[in-house]
C-alpha cells in the first residue's frame, strides 16, 4: 500500500512539474512573438533591425522547439492528454511556415501568420 502511495505522489509531482515548464515553454513562445513583432517595426525604421528580426526568428524557432519539448514531457510522464503535444507541433509547423515565408519575402502572408501566432501562444495555456 505505501508503494502504491508513493508512486502516485511521484507521479503527481512529475505532472506538476512537467505543467510548469510548459507554461514556462509557452510564455517564452509568446515572449519571443511579440519581440518579433516589435523588431518587425524596426526593421522598416532602422539599420540593425533586419538583424535583429533575424536573430530573432532563430530564437522564436527555438522556442517552439522548447515548447513542443515541454509538451511531450509534461505528457508522456504524468500519463495525461497527448493534446498539448498535438498543439505545440501544430504551432512549430506555423513557425516553420513563418520562417520559410520570412526566407522568401512574402509579406503579404508573413505578417498577418505573426499576428495568428501571437493569438495562438496567448490562448494557449487556456486550450491546456
Amino acid at each position: 500500500m505505501a508503494t502504491q502511495v508513493t508512486a502516485t505522489t511521484t507521479a503527481t509531482a512529475n505532472a506538476q512539474r512537467g505543467s510548469s515548464f510548459l507554461q514556462i515553454a509557452i510564455a517564452l513562445q509568446t515572449l519571443t512573438i511579440f519581440l518579433q513583432a516589435v523588431s518587425a517595426g524596426l526593421l522598416l525604421t532602422s539599420s540593425y533591425g533586419e538583424t535583429l528580426h533575424s536573430v530573432g526568428a532563430r530564437v522564436m524557432y527555438g522556442a517552439s522547439m522548447l515548447y513542443v519539448l515541454a509538451a511531450v514531457l509534461a505528457w508522456k510522464p504524468g500519463g495525461g492528454s497527448p493534446r498539448p503535444v498535438w498543439h505545440a507541433s501544430g504551432f512549430l509547423v506555423l513557425a516553420s511556415a513563418q520562417v520559410v515565408l520570412g526566407i522568401a519575402h512574402v509579406p503579404s502572408v508573413h505578417l498577418p501568420l505573426g499576428v495568428l501566432m501571437f493569438g495562438l501562444s496567448v490562448l494557449a495555456p487556456a486550450r491546456r
